[in-house]
């Protein structure tokens, strides 16, 4: 059987390579912002929504859900003076405020599967002091907290939540950040494995967290940065 699995986040980066990866084995709901010429040639059920202004009634979700994905990203770095509260807000909205509200209506849905696995996304910059990234890093480790908090309330429903925290992943969110042979390099080397990730990797990583293989995983952060989190050398 299918399995029905809604990615929000879907047009660009890591949520597109969820879409491509599981495609041929699953049922896939895409969700994005703006549309994607790539999403269509994979024949996924596509809504064009906005989840940080759009009405929340007006997303379509199938009757029975097995999975869930909710991967919109944002990257905003600047000096902790210069950030306004719109900054703050903008983040928090994107990234928590959005993943509750999905989350929020998609409950039912999940529940009806009987197994259902919830997968979101963070960054190493909440495990790690990082400057230039105090937004971000606040919203990400919120994303965290409900990733844990949820896991515990619904466990007895049979439903499991995890979150993976990339580090620097090539997608077009990071370009600004791997403009130039340069800056690729210099990223690549602040991370013991010596590269930086690809959305591919993260794809597999979320494959894996949906699927009845990691049926005994849930509230958990997994890092998946290169080491960089937690290695030094």
């Amino acid at each position: 059987m299918n399995k029905n699995i809604l990615v929000v986040g879907a047009g660009k980066g890591i949520g597109l390579s969820i879409c491509k990866t599981m495609h041929e084995q699953s049922n896939i709901f895409s969700v994005s912002k703006s549309d994607s010429a790539e999403l269509n040639h994979l024949n996924t059920s596509f809504q064009l929504f906005d989840v940080s202004s759009s009405d929340m009634n007006e997303l379509q979700i199938p009757d029975t859900l097995h999975g869930l994905v909710y991967c919109p990203g944002s990257i905003n770095l600047k000096p902790f003076n210069r950030l306004s509260i719109a900054d703050f807000n903008k983040d928090f909205e994107q990234n928590v405020l959005g993943a509750v509200k999905v989350i929020q209506k998609a409950i039912p849905a999940l529940k009806k599967s009987g197994n259902a696995s919830v997968v979101l996304f963070s960054t190493v910059a909440a495990k790690m002091g990082m400057p230039f990234h105090a937004s971000i890093a606040a919203s990400k480790s919120a994303v965290e907290g409900l990733c844990k908090s949820l896991a515990a309330e619904y466990a007895a429903s049979n439903i499991r939540f995890n979150v993976i925290a990339p580090s620097l992943t090539d997608t077009q969110l990071a370009s600004a950040l791997l403009s130039s042979d340069e800056k690729r390099e210099a990223a690549a080397k602040r991370h013991p494995l010596n590269k930086i990730g690809n959305p591919d990797e993260m794809a597999q990583l979320a494959k894996f967290l949906l699927s009845e293989d990691s049926g005994f995983i849930t509230g958990q952060i997994m890092g998946a940065d290169g080491g960089l989190g937690s290695l030094r050398i």
